[in-house]
């Protein structure tokens, strides 16, 4: 309670701070030595519609361009990275005949203006950058490409969906819901807004409203207004646009991704019905495609070359004749450890359900996960308490995802550890065989909380010796509970990729805290989690027939 506490302190302080002594863009210039292929000019200046300066770099191939022009591609920057950040990448493009213009987006780098967040002032600027292109260089108006990381895929999907020059995107570590990006669940994501949000007061020209927003999310005001400004910047309430011109899609992002987690975007895929391509890696926020913008050998530049290649050259590079989706699964029993797997579609119609009923605990016992509901007579009630973190958690935000999609190196927790007056765990039989989880792990479970706040999070484990390997995480919060009546809660977890192997356990912990998320309230409260013949409580998982 106390470290939590100084938390929210901290965090409060912090942002003013930085809201009164903003710092100025970071504003860069490069210059690069002459090239064979082709030319590169850093001092583009853009004029958009409401007169902000949109600053950018171009480079152009010195070759003579087709009948047709140049194909182009469109780069945008990331939260705190400005226009330099895709230079290798848009060199080795370049190389191959594109025109390539990688800009800052306004409020960022030399951009003038202030931070939009993919709304209509950055789909305005980018149809000033597409009327500038096609105006002062021979551009192939019909073959361009957008494409981006993370804040930068977020503008270009939005680019794409809403701008008809553009014919094709290729979004990484991207969002399909800013909505549930913030606040799924009604869960605020307390480290990584906290993150973006100094961050962006410190290197940008930051809307004061994002700010804003941000404080409505961990202090519960105005929610509707904070979650309309959301939705006007999630591209799922557009899709309809992108479908219309049957406009190809190519989105990667990353199990471990706890800023735009992969639930949203396997939804938003789905409904997706042009040509589309999703590849779901490992790791943290922006880290499988990450080494790509030094140039090394990366899966997803790899794909982003091969999507471009075809759709804005004509080149058969052999990637629409893969199957359309890739998992880059966990398997703990392999030399490998991970390995691709892929699927026709999805959702998959190779993928069903596995139901698990949670069996109250006892005096000394943890709870079970059964494949037999509860079927006593008498009805029974397990209680925790919020106010001490126990040790299931989700580890070091950022680190813990790094260790884990990079160097193999989970988050793991003796379940003995986690006590029993803040946690409950739930733990089943040794499997018989391999369980390949694939998707979005579901909970419910019937619970009484003492105030009308409370914030539930569940750990799904890997359970050998003793010790949990985390598979996946989900939180809910609630702020108008009916304090002491049982309700039923349901809610997702985080979508995995995960082979269990036989002879291992499954588990289910359950607790108040977890550092990823903002608790609804400081004061103390318990939540009794109720059994009995004609409540259901269950996890459900997905799982390769």
């Amino acid at each position: 309670m106390i470290k939590t506490i100084c938390r929210y302190f901290f965090s409060i302080f912090l942002l003013f701070a930085f809201s009164m002594y903003s710092q100025a863009n970071i504003c860069l210039e490069i210059k690069l030595p002459q090239h064979p292929n082709y030319t590169f000019d850093d001092d583009i200046n853009v004029i958009s519609y409401d007169n902000t300066t949109i600053a950018g770099n171009i480079l152009v191939p010195k070759h003579p361009p087709s009948e047709k022009g140049f194909p182009a591609i469109i780069f945008v920057n990331s939260w705190v990275v400005e226009e330099h950040e895709y230079l290798i990448q848009a060199a080795q493009f370049a190389e191959k005949g594109y025109v390539v213009f990688s800009y800052s987006a306004r409020g960022w780098g030399c951009s003038g203006g202030e931070v939009n967040v993919a709304g209509e002032k950055d789909i305005k600027d980018l149809s000033s950058i597409i009327d500038w292109l096609i105006a002062n260089y021979p551009i192939d108006s019909q073959n361009i490409g957008i494409s981006g990381i993370s804040y930068g895929s977020g503008i270009s999907l939005m680019g794409l969906a809403k701008e008809p020059r553009i014919k094709t995107a290729v979004a990484m570590s991207t969002w399909a819901s800013l909505t549930d990006a913030l606040y799924q669940q009604q869960t605020p994501r307390f480290f990584w807004g906290f993150l973006l949000v100094s961050s962006g007061l410190l290197t940008a020209n930051m809307d004061p409203i994002i700010a804003q927003n941000y404080n409505n999310l961990l202090t519960n005001r105005n929610i509707p207004s904070t979650l309309s400004w959301a939705e006007e910047r999630s591209v799922k309430n557009f899709v309809n646009l992108i479908n219309e011109r049957n406009a190809p899609v190519y989105l990667a992002n990353s199990f471990g991704d706890n800023l735009f987690q992969a639930n949203n975007l396997l939804k938003f895929f789905s409904r997706l019905s042009g040509p589309k391509r999703l590849d779901l890696n490992q790791g943290t926020h922006a880290s499988a495609e990450g080494l790509g913008l030094l140039g090394f050998d990366n899966f997803t530049w790899r794909n982003t070359h091969r999507w471009f290649d075809y759709w804005l050259r004509g080149i058969e590079t052999g990637i629409i004749q893969e199957p359309p989706v890739s998992t880059l699964t966990k398997v703990p029993a392999a030399n490998q450890y991970y390995q691709r797997n892929f699927f026709e579609n999805w959702p998959s119609n190779t993928i069903g359900e596995e139901e698990f009923h949670l069996l109250p605990r006892g005096l000394l016992s943890n709870g079970e996960l059964s494949r037999q509901p509860y079927s006593s007579y008498w009805t029974k009630t397990n209680k925790i308490f919020s106010g001490l973190d126990t040790f299931a958690t989700t580890g070091i935000p950022i680190l813990s995802e790094l260790l884990d999609g990079q160097l193999r190196t989970p988050v793991r927790t003796p379940l003995a550890l986690i006590n029993r007056a803040n946690g409950i765990v739930f733990e089943g039989p040794r499997l018989s065989q391999t369980m390949k989880i694939r998707g979005i792990p579901k909970i419910k479970l019937n619970v009484r909380p003492s105030l009308k706040k409370l914030q539930l999070n569940a750990y799904l484990y890997d359970v050998h010796a003793g010790v949990g390997t985390l598979i996946s995480h989900g939180p809910i919060t609630l702020y108008n509970a009916e304090r002491g009546q049982t309700q039923e809660l349901e809610w997702e977890m985080v979508a995995t990729a995960y082979d269990v192997p036989a002879g291992h356990k499954l588990a289910i912990a359950i607790d108040t805290f977890d550092a990823l998320y903002a608790v609804p309230t400081l004061l103390p409260y318990s939540a009794s989690f109720k059994f009995q013949r004609d409540l259901s409580s269950t996890l459900t998982l997905p799982v390769t027939r």
